[in-house]
Order: structure tokens, then C-alpha cells, then sequence
């Protein structure tokens, strides 16, 4: 989940960045991405409410950026789509917690994303969105 988010919402940032003066609509936003504009809504409703971007409705409306492409850090991106989760997932369900394995596991696997997830944000945190931007 996290990575397919991921793609998206830096995807739409980058559009919103690359195009800063206009307002794009959901429909131009998911042509770029070929994905049906209602996933692009759900994801646009989530950078309204962290405050990335605002929105304007009527003919010429749309969403536009109101943060700086350059204040935008690639590492924020990823702990918005990451939320409270890891990277990775545990089993839905629960080990055996008599067996020698089973009862460390969820722990250990934890214990593991978390370093795997500092990682990625460590490597996130010096790109942002503007540098990623001019890379196109």
C-alpha cells in the first residue's frame, strides 16, 4: 500500500509543483497518472488536510500547491502515506506464542521495519519535491 501511495502522492505533488501557477483539476491529475480520478480525489483530500495544497471549485478550479516545491521534503511525503504502519506488514494473523519462533516474531519483524523505515526517511529527508521536480 505504501508504495503504490507513495508513487501516487509524489506524482500528484510533482504535476501540482512542475504547474504552480495553475490550478489542476482531478481529471487532468489522473490523466497523467492513468488512474480513475476518484483515487486521485481520496489522495487530493489528504494533502488538503495537511495542509500541501488547496483547492478551488467552479470552471477554472482545481487544486494548486501552497507549500514551496523546496520546503516540500521527499521524506514528508513518504510518512504521510505511511501513517502509523511500516513499510512492510505483519501477518494478519497472530503467531503461536508457545512456539520458540512464533512468540518473537512480530516483535523482531517490528523492530526491523523500523530501522528499514528510518532508512528510507533518511534517504528521503535531503530530496525535495522542487529537486525531484527538475529532474524532469
Amino acid at each position: 500500500m505504501v508504495k503504490s501511495r507513495f508513487a501516487i502522492v509524489t506524482h500528484i505533488l510533482t504535476l501540482l509543483a512542475m504547474f504552480d501557477e495553475d490550478y489542476m483539476s482531478s481529471n487532468d491529475i489522473a490523466g497523467s497518472l492513468n488512474i480513475n480520478p476518484v483515487l486521485v480525489r481520496k489522495e487530493i483530500a489528504e494533502l488538503k488536510k495537511q495542509g500541501l495544497i488547496e483547492s478551488k471549485e467552479g470552471k477554472n478550479g482545481g487544486v494548486k500547491l501552497i507549500k514551496k516545491a523546496e520546503d516540500i521534503k521527499l521524506s514528508q511525503i513518504f510518512n504521510l502515506v505511511k501513517g502509523d504502519s511500516f513499510t512492510f506488514g505483519l501477518a494478519k494473523n497472530d503467531p503461536n506464542p508457545k512456539c520458540p519462533v512464533g512468540r518473537q516474531m512480530n516483535t523482531n519483524l517490528s523492530n526491523l521495519y523500523k530501522t528499514i523505515d528510518n532508512n528510507i526517511e533518511q534517504t528521503l529527508k535531503d530530496t525535495s519535491l522542487k529537486d525531484f521536480k527538475n529532474q524532469f
